[in-house]
């Protein structure tokens, strides 16, 4: 789908944009400036600290080595606060060779006994000198007689290592060079920070520039418009719709889809293998079986599917119910050759009525009667047989039409000795499929043989039947016997429904989901053994009443 063209018309109007590609572009760009500005100011914050604690510790270092200085404390004892004396020369040359702002030594009163204004000395100092005067060092930015400082503050002591304090001495770093060295960093600071920003805005673009090519340069309503049109639309149509990722993940299922393979929503983010099991089914799925319009067999359902790759290394397939249209096929195929089976039982029909009316015009009257009475009753014998035997009425009925069709193709279907089927099948429906595709599959292979014929059997243990279909054809070769089961596979020229290799998997899938099982054997003689073991087809054993077939009833 397209997007939308821009209207050309009418004046244009400033305001938030519209495309996701712009939008998200302000956005990063937004947060981008956000973030620069304010990693700059967490870092100013603490680097101003960090230059007042630097600054505090150098003055307080200055001020314990001029404290630590040999004579400090006995000039102070001794002489007078002089501009010339000892104590004012000493710190004067610290303060010079250090590059403090003042170097002040006072005695116990306060009084400075040297300063960098020299007419200050003799006077008391401006700040309290008391935490130094009484034994414990200082650092503080404060304001004095020479303006804001970062200063330390340490006791004299009258000899090393002695507890008695005979003064103290202050030393200050000027605050405008801390303030300076500050400014001095914020330059190079902006410039980081601008370099930042623009290979961050830089970025920003080129992913913008990504995500416009990958959105079709749509915008935000029309994203959603198409988000909602997509999801009315896979699940209204009637086609399942699956679409994968490229590690094989279900990234969505639509309604239709759920129903043609039997799952849920849940299914959405599994593998396929996970909630379909292994099978063909999974690999047409995964795109490990390759081609057009392919064939699998999910439960009682056969599907058609279609598989397209897409950009990302996912899929998307399309599935087709083609239950209803293989049934069709299959009747179809029945009635085909029933339809010949007629053609030849008209040819015949009318050589019994020429033969009867052969013996009427002889005055045979006798033979005529017997030869009516042997026609008519083989096929009431054989269908009385099979009702005998196999009480359920649909699997009965099917058994003596199949004999029928059979024998017009000159097979002969008869059942095994011992069959015995009571009338309490749980799935009648499913138990004639399953008889329905074997005793097809086996006239199909006994036709044309010498002594062509089918025997099938059935025997109930329980609530489990046993259902074996054995044929004269030319057999099964041992390593097809697993391959005859995969949905597609057949020995057999296509029908007009142009599909084959359905019938084996749909037995096998009806057998698994009744617990059961489904193997093919060689017979003994050539022809091929079918076995199918159903563990729960019949139902609990009820009260027993009588047979019609064997009460007399409907004779």
């Amino acid at each position: 789908m397209n997007a939308p063209p821009l209207s050309d018309g009418g004046p244009r109007r400033f305001g938030w944009p519209q495309r996701v590609f712009s939008q998200v572009l302000l956005m990063q760009l937004a947060i981008i400036t956000g973030v620069t500005v304010l990693v700059t100011g967490l870092f100013l914050a603490p680097l101003s600290a960090q230059l007042d604690e630097e600054a505090m510790r150098r003055a307080l270092a200055i001020a314990q080595s001029t404290a630590a200085q040999p004579g400090i404390a006995e000039d102070l004892r001794t002489t007078e606060p002089s501009a010339l004396g000892p104590v004012q020369s000493a710190a004067e040359r610290i303060r010079r060779s250090t590059g403090a702002e003042y170097v002040v030594v006072m005695d116990r009163r306060g009084v400075r006994w040297s300063h960098p204004e020299a007419d200050r000395i003799g006077e008391v100092v401006s700040t309290d000198p008391g935490d130094a005067l009484r034994g414990r060092e200082v650092m503080e930015i404060d304001s004095g007689t020479l303006g804001r400082s970062a200063r330390g503050k340490v006791p004299l002591r009258d000899t090393a290592g002695s507890s008695e304090v005979v003064g103290a001495v202050s030393v200050g770093i000027e605050y405008d060079s801390v303030r300076a060295r500050l400014l001095g960093a914020i330059p190079g600071l902006l410039a980081y920070a601008g370099t930042a920003l623009a290979v961050g805005a830089l970025a920003a673009y080129l992913i913008s520039r990504r995500l416009q090519r990958q959105t079709h340069d749509l915008g935000f309503s029309d994203i959603s418009a198409l988000l909602t049109e997509r999801e009315a639309m896979l699940h209204s149509i009637r086609e399942g719709v699956v679409a994968l990722d490229g590690t094989g993940r279900i990234r969505l299922l639509n309604d239709e889809a759920q129903r043609l393979l039997g799952l849920g929503p849940e299914a959405a983010g599994r593998p396929l293998e996970d909630v379909l099991g292994p099978g063909r089914t999974v690999d047409v799925l995964a795109g490990r079986v390759v081609g057009d319009d392919l064939l699998a067999v999910q439960g009682s359902r056969v599907l058609l599917a279609n598989r397209m790759e897409t950009d990302d290394d996912g899929a998307v397939v399309t599935l087709r119910d083609r239950t209803e249209l293989e049934h069709l096929g299959r009747e179809l195929d029945s009635t085909t050759g029933l339809i010949d089976a007629l053609r030849a039982q008209d040819h015949e029909h009318a050589n019994r009525l020429h033969t009867l009316l052969g013996l009427l015009e002889l005055e045979m009257h006798e033979d005529a009667m017997e030869f009516v009475t042997e026609v008519v009753g083989v096929h009431r014998a054989t269908a009385e047989q099979v009702t005998e035997k196999v009480r359920d009425p649909l699997l009965a009925a099917l058994l003596v039409g199949k004999a029928t069709v059979a024998a017009e193709r000159g097979v002969s279907l008869r059942l095994a000795p011992g069959t015995l089927l009571p009338d309490r099948v749980v799935d009648p429906r499913g138990l004639v499929t399953v008889v329905g595709n074997l005793v097809d599959n086996a006239t199909d292979a006994a036709a044309g043989s010498g002594d062509a014929r089918i025997e099938v059997g059935l025997r109930a243990e329980g609530r489990t039947v046993e259902l074996r279909v054995r044929d004269s054809g030319p057999g099964i070769a041992p390593e097809q016997h697993a391959s005859i089961f995969t949905e597609g596979w057949s020995t057999k020229d296509l029908p007009a429904h142009g599909k084959r290799g359905l019938g084996l998997p749909l037995v096998r899938r009806l057998a698994e989901r009744q617990g059961g099982s489904v193997t093919v054997s060689a017979a003994d003689g050539g022809g091929a053994v079918f076995t199918v073991v159903l563990p729960e087809a019949l139902g609990a054993a009820g009260p027993t009443t009588p047979h019609p077939a064997t009460t007399g009833e409907n004779r």
